[in-house]
């Protein structure tokens, strides 16, 4: 049995993740993560996704110590959530949670030794980002080298929107026939507002963008995935 972990945010690139995985493995569990983020709204949405969508199994793990060391717009209420393209270029911006991928992928790791899955799949992007370096897939294969040797087990690290753009995100949606439930009932918005969101935001403008292009061009940017994707 071909079995999968996904890293699940209730977002659109975790949500994608899921749906794409709901079709390449016999089973699907989701795993999400609560660390005291802001809007933890984004918990509750990922369980009625993960259970709409058919996954196996939801762990929702406690992971409070992330909001004690960790200080970023999304962990304290007191640092305002930048609007898109307010702060500094060349720095990271005050979004980016210090190791949240590190503790991740790590925690996903030993959920996936539990249950002999072969997959942990997580939605990090390096062409459409905010410049996270744990978004970086040099950062993730280096991790999955290091996690499977501390596990002594093979755990693959499966990034299937590393090199996608927001649009072509948009357009692996549509390929399964899921664009609108992404669009409508996943929470991205680093200020907390389900579907279309905020439309300030970082997320919300890359989010936006993307679909505007995929729209505009469903044809081509669809080829392009494929292309990418190996899709038929």
């Amino acid at each position: 049995m071909k079995r999968a972990v996904v890293v699940f945010s209730g977002g659109q690139d975790s949500t994608t993740c899921l749906i794409q995985a709901l079709a390449q493995y016999d089973e699907v569990h989701c795993i999400t993560f609560d660390y005291g983020q802001r809007h933890r709204a984004e918990i509750e949405v990922a369980q009625k996704l993960s259970a709409g969508l058919g996954a196996r199994a939801h762990k929702v793990l406690d992971v409070g110590l992330l909001n004690e060391l960790a200080i970023s717009s999304l962990t304290r209420d007191n640092i305002p959530v930048p609007s898109y393209g307010s702060e500094a270029a060349g720095q990271l911006p005050s979004t980016f949670v210090p190791g949240r991928n590190i503790l991740f992928l790590t925690l996903a790791s030993i959920y996936a030794y539990q249950i002999e899955a072969e997959a942990v799949i997580t939605g990090v992007c390096e062409t459409d980002f905010s410049g996270y370096p744990d978004c970086r897939d040099e950062f993730v294969k280096v991790l999955n080298q290091a996690v499977s040797l501390g596990l002594a087990r093979d755990v693959r690290f499966e990034t299937p929107l590393m090199w996608l753009n927001k649009a072509e995100t948009w357009a692996l949606a549509d390929y399964y026939g899921q664009l609108d439930l992404v669009r409508r009932d996943t929470l991205t918005c680093y200020n907390g507002i389900q579907g279309d969101g905020c439309g300030e935001c970082a997320a919300c403008h890359l989010r936006a963008n993307g679909l505007a292009v995929y729209q505009q061009d469903r044809a081509g940017v669809m080829a392009s995935l494929k292309q990418k994707s190996g899709l038929q």
